[in-house]
């Protein structure tokens, strides 16, 4: 798997897929092999998830196995489909990319202008007026197969990959770190928090990020006020998964369960290869390959 463009890559990063099982056999497992700096699969101490191009695409990788079912994330560019939820109560629109940009919680549009403004003359440039419309509901109006195969067409293009990229690092894993850092999170903390922030949101309700931090922090002492950072991570995700259970198509919480709290109670703050998980009966595995 190549490294993003916008990525500055310092060391190759390889997959290998392990073909889906059978309905009969075992869950299908998927494979990767990452090439990092060092054999053991740790990372330098001052790394984070913003500063290290080759833990960057880790954590994307990881993020997309739960979001997208495939550790391929840069495959993910041209994905896009209405009410993913399945439920009209919950419908978000279109969902699509790398994150799941929707059309009614402002990402969306917030990504097409940011693409425009980049690329004048591009596919979706002309459903801007429907996804301003759209903005804050599950309408469809004015987008359709139309915007389907637009943004499809678009994904094709560097630009948009480029203009994706860099909206998902602006809303959500840049914010993440800044706050994993503030309250004295390791590496760990830091992708915990960009999880969150991805299907959460920002916002100060109960249900999105900044809303589930604070009652986190009334738990539980953050490292920077002088707590444990094991501590604290799991009252984190105690509210978290809480919130995840009040709406019935975040209910499955095996991103958590069987991944981030895995990691969790083993130890592994730093978020050191080699990774194993499970998100939704799917097994998961990154390790290091090559050395120093």
């Amino acid at each position: 798997m190549a490294c993003g463009a916008a990525l500055m890559c310092s060391g190759a990063l390889a997959m290998s897929v392990v073909a889906p099982a059978t309905a009969a056999s075992a869950p299908p497992s998927r494979a990767v092999a990452v090439t990092t700096r060092c054999a053991t699969g740790t990372w330098a101490a001052s790394a984070s998830l913003t500063s290290d191009a080759d833990l960057m695409s880790v954590a994307r990788m990881i993020l997309s196995s739960a979001e997208n079912s495939s550790l391929q994330w840069e495959k993910q560019y041209g994905y896009i489909e209405y009410n993913v939820e399945g439920n009209a109560a919950e419908n978000r629109g279109y969902t699509g990319g790398i994150v799941g940009f929707t059309s009614k919680t402002h990402d969306m549009l917030l990504l097409a202008q940011a693409y425009t403004k980049a690329t004048p003359n591009n596919p979706l440039a002309r459903f801007l007026p429907a996804l301003k419309k759209a903005d804050g509901t599950s309408s469809a109006a004015g987008l359709g197969s139309a915007f389907v195969g637009a943004w499809k067409k678009a994904a094709a293009t560097t630009g948009f990959k480029v203009a994706q990229r860099e909206a998902a690092d602006r809303m959500y894993l840049r914010p993440a770190v800044v706050a994993a850092q503030a309250d004295g999170l390791g590496r760990l903390g830091q992708f915990i928090y960009y999880d969150a922030m991805v299907m959460h949101g920002p916002g100060t309700d109960p249900l999105s990020f900044d809303g589930m931090r604070a009652a986190a922090l009334r738990t539980a002492k953050p490292p920077a006020k002088g707590g444990n950072q094991t501590t604290y991570l799991h009252a984190f995700l105690d509210v978290r998964i809480r919130a995840m259970q009040a709406e019935e198509a975040h209910r499955d919480i095996s991103r958590i369960s069987a991944a981030q709290r895995v990691w969790l109670r083993s130890g592994n703050l730093r978020l050191a290869l080699p990774l194993s998980w499970s998100v939704y009966s799917d097994r998961y595995s990154i390790t290091p390959m090559g050395g120093c």
